[in-house]
């Protein structure tokens, strides 16, 4: 799996972190950031497909 370095404002980083860990819903930052990116994605996907801008595998492939 590739690895990115990302910069971010400390208080985002400390609102991170109340997420991760033994009770926290993330086991640890990598996690929370893959689960972020992922939830970012479907929403913007769902708002594409509602004003027609998304395509369908096939279609993409072909582009």
């Amino acid at each position: 799996m590739p690895k990115i370095s990302v910069e971010m404002p400390q208080e985002l980083l400390d609102d991170l972190d109340e997420h991760v860990g033994d009770d926290g819903k993330f086991v640890n930052r990598s996690d929370a950031v893959r689960a972020s990116i992922r939830k970012t994605l479907d929403v913007l996907d769902d708002i594409d497909a509602r004003h027609g801008r998304l395509q369908d595998a096939a279609t993409a492939d072909d582009a």
